[in-house]
This record gives C-alpha cells, sequence and structure tokens, in this order.
C-alpha cells in the first residue's frame, strides 16, 4: 500500500513523540506516530470502508442543513445518541475500533465507552468552534481523539480569556491527543475549512465523562 499520508520526519516512523502544552486550566497531550505508518495505513483503509456513515444535519436560521461532514456512533450499548440537533444510533464496536479503544486506553488507563466517528472528505468539511458536552457536565472529562488520513490543523482558544493566544496543533496520520480534567470547560476547539485541494481524514473521538 502507498503511503499516502505523511507522518512526521522522524529517525523512525515507530518513535512517540510526546507533547505537553502548558495551557491553563487545561491537560492537552499529543502522541505523534501513536500508531505505525503501517498500522494507520491499514485502519484508515478499514475505517473509510467499514464505517456506517451517516449524514447528520442541524438548523441553522431555521433551515435545515448537512453537517460539513458524515459521522457515526459507535459503543458499548446500543441505544441513542443526541448530536448536533439530532438523534443517532450508537452500533456496537467492531474489530478496528476495539485495536484502537484498547492500545489508547493502556496509555491513559480510561475504559472509554463510546466513540464519535468523523469522516471530513475534503478542505470544506470542518466542525466550528465548540465545547462538547452540556456546561454542567465538562469540569472532568475525557476525550481521545485519533487521526487517520490527511493532516489537519485543530484549533483551541480560551472560552473566555481574550488575552490567551490561540493555539494550532497539526493532527497527523496516527496521531493521538488527549484532552482530560476542564479543559471542556475552559477551551473551545475546531477543525477549520481550507482551501487547499487536501485528502480526507478520519478522526475517532473517545469519550469518558465523570
Amino acid at each position: 500500500m502507498m503511503n499516502l499520508f505523511k507522518q512526521p520526519n522522524l529517525f523512525s516512523t515507530n518513535e512517540i513523540i510526546k507533547t505537553e502544552f502548558d495551557l491553563p486550566g487545561a491537560d492537552v497531550v499529543l502522541f505523534e506516530n501513536f500508531f505505525s505508518i503501517q498500522e494507520s495505513n491499514r485502519l484508515y483503509e478499514s475505517l473509510l470502508k467499514n464505517t456506517i456513515w451517516e449524514q447528520d444535519q442541524m438548523i441553522i436560521y431555521g433551515k435545515q442543513v448537512d453537517l460539513p461532514r458524515l459521522t457515526a456512533w459507535y459503543g458499548d450499548r446500543n441505544e441513542l445518541v443526541a448530536y448536533a440537533e439530532s438523534e443517532s444510533k450508537m452500533l456496537p464496536w467492531n474489530a478496528d475500533l476495539l485495536f484502537i479503544k484498547e492500545r489508547i486506553e493502556q496509555e491513559v488507563d480510561i475504559k472509554f465507552p463510546r466513540c464519535l466517528l468523523n469522516y471530513y472528505r475534503d478542505g470544506k468539511d470542518s466542525v466550528d468552534w465548540h465545547q462538547d458536552y452540556e456546561p454542567d457536565q465538562r469540569k472532568n472529562t475525557v476525550i481521545g481523539s485519533v487521526t487517520f488520513g490527511e493532516t489537519r490543523s485543530f484549533q483551541l482558544k480560551h472560552a473566555t480569556r481574550t488575552d490567551l493566544k490561540r493555539l494550532d496543533i497539526p493532527l497527523a496520520h496516527g496521531s493521538f491527543l488527549i484532552m482530560q480534567g476542564a479543559t471542556q470547560d475552559n477551551w473551545k476547539h475546531k477543525i477549520p475549512k481550507t482551501k487547499k485541494q487536501i485528502l480526507p481524514r478520519i478522526n475517532l473521538t473517545f469519550r469518558w465523562i465523570d
């Protein structure tokens, strides 16, 4: 299989680079090359083919419009999940997701009960500024974000403090970003659009809430 997607140019593509970000009121850590190039290529192709992708919608100015990405929910229980002003069915874990889940759980010592997958088909697909969960649920959460495919900029800005600069983190093929503690309470995040001609990206956000 051709290496369509790039990982950071390190001496060894199997070397994991850990970066801890100094953000007030947040706990954010990036692991580059968390999955090897071979694992990342295999998982990208398999997830793209085997995930049951859905086109969710949201209401803007009274009009129902498509979300600028495809999504899918997987988890421990077969139930309906409220997301983007609609309900989606949560599907049972498959072999690929369990492989990824078990790998990241070894790093963070958390058992994730569910995962939201996002398929960004091109540079026009995006997600705007937001904080995950309802306000009364954000004090103690864990989100494990895994990327396969095209590198996209993951942006963070403080929810109230304008004196703090926005942070841009490139999330590359095989990377793992963990957001813990009160990160969702204090910081917003987004994946911006880009006019560049880019390849697709699959992002998996494994979720735990206290």
